[in-house]
């Protein structure tokens, strides 16, 4: 079986004219004792190793998941077995191809499981060369500390990276000597002798500690002019090449049976609770009302499930951890690990909440940006964000994070002001199937909302308007109250201003804004306590005359309000600016 998924690597790489062949060489001694001989209906397999794409399309294949004509599909533009796995095959749980995810991921799944008292067990196939993220060992720490034995993790030591030899070769001993340090169980094993391999799982099997198997193995293998050859990463054979390789590897027909179960990602149903009520000009922080909202959600909903980066008294995730302390996991100062963990908990039905300051979400960019690509139902929440932190200075506040989601098409971004739409964007975003963020402030602030107002996703509210206004003011979060002081300065002064909270950044209502800014004769001042003009990058097609106030350089520690007047984005600057359209 492992020759005769090494002939399916070539030829469908081959025929798509790019891929990775020699990689999947390597591990097909692997693959097919995990498929057709370790793998039990309720186990997971996570392929770290992404590039290795198309010998985890040639066992789903064997195993009668897809058509085996289908494998000379792939990378075209109509088929779902993409150069690394994403969601667009449904089969596939967890995107790979960033290196170093796949364990945070396992970490994640492992974890799922427990919580289902499921015993399964959770396979993930990493490469040597992608050993070198941190990431890697950020998982390796988290699987010790929550006892996952229910983890397997098969290093694929071929020596050779894309671009020369990995760290250490084919010195499989600091590979065993780290795994052992977190306090892993480890086997040394011949990567392609199949008993060898049944063997190593086995000892994993029977372990009471997450287990590594750390399998020496060659690059190319099963073809003389590939084996451990430089060179050849990346690269598939032409068609020349292809009829040598065939020849040596020779007959390969052979069916075997699999106890894989093909399964798509689990889903849940919403259930409806009502949401928690606040009183008009109650001094309110919204990261508080986070903290209260999302024991609400989780009192009627089972699949919530937090993660908080050891920030939960700051979050505000504590009471939950307190209160449903069987579905509160803590990563640690190990962001990168918190969102893999997260993955892997979505994948497996669970809608998790993921918690740190918002700058420090930016650590784990390519996690959240892989996220996507698994489909992951994940509610990002950052906390502490921009410069009305005040006094912990620029480290601490997060400036950064709004356009990182931004950047994503299908993600939800949510910026509210008060209590009040806090918990009604709570239960908005926990309803929502997919990636969304909730960004929330530190210092309090006044409840301006009535507790019957909705927040639908995509909306934004008008809080102020006349049929004279001279300009409009869109802003959210913190600075929509300096906005609000802002109106009634102008208001004194007989200039009359229209004034919008835009809670929702994207989604965006943009052909009503448009309208809105008509109506005000195009004068448009965006407010927001971020870097450079995230907001106003988003509306630039809204008027020709916009004005945006930003932070607009590196900031300092001081008291919220005193930053807020130092960089201009007070009511002071909202009230200078209009008057300037004047």
């Amino acid at each position: 079986m492992a020759q005769k998924l090494r002939i399916d690597s070539l030829k469908s790489t081959t025929e798509a004219g790019s891929g990775h062949p020699t990689s999947c060489m390597s591990a097909a001694e692997i693959v097919s004792a995990l498929f057709f001989s370790e793998l039990q209906e309720d186990d997971e397999f996570i392929l770290s190793k992404g590039h290795a794409a198309p010998i985890l399309w040639a066992v789903y294949a064997e195993a009668g998941c897809i058509p085996e004509e289908d494998l000379s599909t792939l990378r075209r533009i109509d088929s779902v077995l993409e150069g690394h796995p994403t969601f667009r095959m449904p089969l596939i749980r967890v995107a790979t191809g960033s290196l170093g995810q796949g364990l945070s991921a396992a970490v994640g799944m492992a974890l799922g499981k427990r919580l289902k008292k499921s015993k399964g067990r959770v396979y993930v196939l990493l490469g040597d060369g992608e050993c070198a993220e941190g990431s890697v060992w950020e998982a390796a720490n988290s699987a010790v500390y929550y006892g996952l034995a229910n983890i397997c993790a098969i290093i694929d030591v071929n020596r050779l990276g894309q671009s020369g030899p990995t760290m250490h070769g084919h010195d499989v001993s600091p590979y065993v000597a780290k795994f052992k340090a977190f306090g892993w169980n480890t086997a040394v094993i011949d990567g392609h002798n199949v008993n060898d391999i049944l063997n190593g799982f086995d000892k994993a099997r029977a372990g009471r500690r997450p287990f590594a198997v750390v399998a020496k193995t060659s690059k190319g293998k099963g073809v003389s002019f590939l084996e451990d050859g430089e060179g050849w990463h990346g690269r598939p054979l032409s068609r020349d090449e292809l009829r040598k390789a065939l020849e040596e590897i020779g007959d390969a027909r052979i069916h075997l049976t699999s106890n894989l179960k093909c399964k798509r990602k689990a889903d849940y149903e919403f259930a409806d609770y009502e949401v928690r009520r606040f009183t008009l000009g109650e001094m309110v922080a919204t990261r508080s009302a986070f903290g209260d909202s999302l024991i609400d959600i989780a009192d009627a909903n089972a699949h919530i499930v937090v993660i908080d980066g050891d920030v939960k008294n700051s979050t505000m995730t504590e009471d939950f951890f307190r209160v449903h302390s069987e579905r509160a996991f803590q990563s640690f100062i190990a962001e990168q690990n918190m969102v893999g963990m997260a993955i892997g908990l979505s994948a497996m039905g669970f809608s998790p909440f993921v918690a740190t300051f918002s700058t420090f979400l930016t650590r784990a960019h390519d996690f959240i940006r892989m996220a996507q690509y698994s489909m992951a139902n994940i509610k990002f929440v950052g906390s502490h964000a921009g410069i009305s932190i005040g006094p912990d200075g620029p480290s601490q506040m997060g400036l950064e994070d709004i356009p990182m989601f931004l950047s994503m098409p299908k993600t939800v971004v949510l910026y509210p002001s008060d209590a009040v739409s806090t918990a009604h964007l709570m239960k908005e975003m926990a309803k929502h199937n997919g990636i969304a963020y909730l960004r929330t402030t530190r210092e309090k602030t006044p409840v301006i909302y009535s507790n019957a107002d909705a927040f639908p996703i995509g909306g934004f509210k008008v809080l102020r308007k006349t049929d004279k206004d001279s300009a409009l003011v869109i802003s959210l979060g913190v600075t929509l109250h300096e906005a609000l002081r802002a109106h009634e300065i102008l208001k004194k002064k007989g200039i009359d201003v229209r004034v919008i909270d835009l809670y929702s950044l994207q989604p965006l209502d943009f052909s009503s804004l448009a309208e809105n800014s008509r109506e005000c004769g195009g004068n448009v001042i965006t407010v927001e306590d971020h870097y450079c003009n995230a907001l106003g990058s988003l509306l630039s097609g809204v008027s020709e005359k916009v004005t945006y106030l930003c932070v607009r350089d590196i900031p300092q520690s001081g008291a919220p309000e005193e930053l807020r007047r130092k960089y201009g984005i007070d009511s002071t600057a909202i009230v200078r600016m209009v008057e300037q359209f004047r």
